[in-house]
């Protein structure tokens, strides 16, 4: 027996072989072997009644083309088919939930049965109470405490803040007096300096009043001199003036002599001018003439002479003219000149009055500065008496205020110190302030935490629907985390499946869908949930639809058939073993051209069904290999046999 094995192995291991690593040489000799066959038959070979090839029998042709190969093929139309989504899933409840105990203690209140409706934040399981409340009452008790040792923290804390200022006024207030009372200091030792050298100024005024008052009574003899002279230049300047105003009719006439010239400049000028327009004329017509021959060049060349003779003159009065004009403004000059002599004049005479008047004023202020400096002797030495008072008044101010600075820092010191004790007491308050808080926020936390102990007390329903299991049974003792019940929501109702990943695009949220259930109900709903990630295992992918459960007549965990609506297409419904893989790995099919050779196409799966498989991406009408697909490659020429033709 085991040898009967190793040799089906073996022979089943040559025939694979042969078929996937030699198909190329297999299929050659198929072709050589297939007319060697058809020779047989035609020279009266094997009888294909015993036993031939069917489709020899239908009427195929006695002879195979030259390296064509036999199939059997099918033609296919393709029908629009509804392309809902099949698959297979269970109803799960929207909602479940185990709820457990968050402390410890004993049931008091009677059990729930499962099954039994609930609403949401009905009571489930209520546990006894103990000392929660008596730890309740403890911590409002130590809250009221806190909260009445807070004010008096308060208080405190604002007395001692209210003490801060005053004692910040004092030390600003000492060290303010300090700089006045250094200010006063170095303004006393300042003024000594300043008083002993007005006493030196005061004392070396008297030699410089005494020579003042000597240099005043030089200057008398000195002023009465320049009146002296200033009284004889008067005569000078007055007969200075006289022969200013003598030479002011002489530039007049002048002036006017030289007005009288510029008329007949200007004569001259129009005459010279009318002679070169005369001459202008006669050298045109001199030129035309002499162009036209009816002139000699003798006449032309005098009037050229004629017209540069006349330019010429023209030029001369013109120079006249201006000639003229310029004797005009030098008579002008002149004459102003001789206008501003007579000013000039005017002003030396007045000036040698003036001078004389300055003479007797400089005798009178001579007179005057003998009696000022008489005076500055006197009160030069008034001022070395005030000079030595103010000194000695300069060296008690500074020792009164050696005093007031040593009382300023001592102050300062003193405030300071104030300061620190006012400071400190601040600190001492706000730490009270804080401990008075914290006791308050320690106490309400153990407030917080009893009540929170208490309605932990009393478990609840979060949300209205069944109850799975029993209720904790009364007696019973719950720990934190132990299990009171399992409730469940039915109304509405999941059903639950996975889409395969080639054809999750085809389903959409919101989608209508059907379901029918184990027992034939048929439920309806939509499509409420299609998952963006894959099972890891599977590839699939997760899809959820919602029932209306009112009745409760969907019980969880239920198998479902779910159809979900999708778009409509057109398919060919091929058997299953039509199907094959091209070298690339990728799902297809292979048909007959019209040419009878074959060609391959890529197909798409859209439903897989007892009588075979709905097809996707071909054309409407193909013909495709379903016997021998496996032997021929795209190109390779075929005599396809049909199905329906041999049926």
């Amino acid at each position: 027996m085991r040898i009967m094995s190793i040799l089906t192995a073996c022979l089943v291991a040559a025939v694979l072989y042969g078929v996937v690593f030699e198909r190329d040489r297999l299929l050659e000799f198929s072709r050589e072997v297939a007319p060697t066959a058809q020779g047989d038959v035609a020279d009266g070979g094997p009888d294909p009644a015993d036993g031939a090839d069917p489709a020899l029998e239908a009427g195929a042709p006695d002879a195979l083309p030259e390296g064509a190969v036999r199939v059997m093929a099918k033609r296919s139309v393709a029908q629009v088919v509804d392309s809902e989504v099949i698959l297979r899933g269970e109803t799960q409840a929207v909602r479940q939930v185990e709820v457990r105990a968050e402390t410890s203690g004993k049931i008091v209140s009677e059990p729930l049965r499962k099954g039994s409706l609930v609403e949401a934040g009905q009571l489930l399981c209520e546990i006894d109470p103990g000392t929660s409340q008596v730890s309740l009452q403890e911590a409002l008790a130590r809250l009221a405490e806190s909260k009445a040792r807070l004010p008096e923290a308060k208080a405190r804390l604002a007395e001692a803040q209210a003490q801060l200022p005053s004692a910040q006024a004092r030390i600003l207030e000492a060290e303010a007096a300090v700089p006045a009372a250094e200010a006063q200091l170095a303004e006393a030792r300042a003024n000594i300096p300043a008083a002993e050298a007005r006493l030196a100024e005061a004392r070396a005024r008297v030699p410089e009043f005494e020579a003042r008052l000597e240099e005043a009574e030089a200057r008398v003899p000195e002023a009465e001199a320049r009146l002296a002279e200033a009284k004889a230049a008067v005569p000078a300047a007055e007969a200075r003036l006289k022969e200013a105003e003598a030479g002011v009719p002489a530039a007049k006439a002048l002036l006017a002599e030289a007005e009288a010239r510029v008329p007949e400049a200007e004569a001259r000028l129009k005459q010279a001018q009318a002679q070169v327009r005369e001459a202008e004329i006669n050298l045109r017509a001199s030129q035309e003439l002499a162009r036209d021959g009816f002139a000699a060049q003798t006449r032309l060349a005098g009037a050229e002479a004629a017209y540069e003779t006349a330019l010429t003159a023209v030029q001369t009065a013109q120079l006249g003219l201006k000639s003229a004009a310029s004797g005009i403004e030098a008579a002008k000059s002149q004459l102003q000149g001789a206008l501003a002599a007579v000013q000039t004049a005017k002003s030396q005479v007045e000036t040698a009055k003036a001078a004389v008047q300055a003479a007797q004023s400089g005798i009178r202020n001579a007179s005057a500065g003998v009696i000022s400096a008489k005076a500055q002797i006197q009160n030069a030495l008034a001022g070395v008496q005030s000079a030595q008072s103010q000194l000695q008044g300069a060296k008690a101010a500074v020792a009164s205020a050696l005093s007031g600075v040593e009382g300023a820092k001592a102050a300062v010191i003193a405030a300071r110190a104030q300061l620190e004790t006012a400071t400190a007491g601040i600190q001492s308050a706000r730490t009270g302030e804080e401990s008075a808080l914290s006791a308050i926020q320690s106490a309400e936390a153990a407030v917080a935490s009893a009540r929170r102990e208490i309605d932990r007390l009393k478990v609840h329903a979060p949300f209205a629907g069944l109850l799975e299991t029993d209720t904790a049974e009364l007696g019973a003792l719950l720990q934190p985390g132990s299990a009171c019940a399992t409730v469940i929501q039915l109304n509405p109702i999941k059903i639950v499946g996975y889409v395969p990943e080639t054809t999750v695009a085809r389903v959409m949220v919101g989608a209508k869908a059907g379901a029918r259930l184990t027992n034939g109900r048929i439920v309806q709903g939509e499509v409420t949930f299609v998952s963006r990630s894959a099972d890891p295992t599977t590839r699939t992918f997760l899809v959820e639809l919602t029932v209306d459960n009112a009745d409760l007549s969907i019980r969880d965990g239920e198998t479902a058939e779910v159809a979900i609506e999708a778009e409509g297409a057109k398919a060919h419904l091929l058997p299953q073993s039509t199907l094959t893989l091209n070298d690339q790995g990728k799902l297809g099919v292979r048909t007959v051209k019209p040419d009878d050779r074959v060609q391959w196409m890529d197909v798409s799966i859209l439903r897989d069904t007892r009588d075979g498989v709905w097809i996707t991406g071909l054309p409407d009408e193909i013909n495709v290999i379903t016997v021998g697909q496996e032997y021929v490659t795209n190109g390779v020429t075929v005599v396809p046999s049909y199905e329906d033709i041999i049926q």
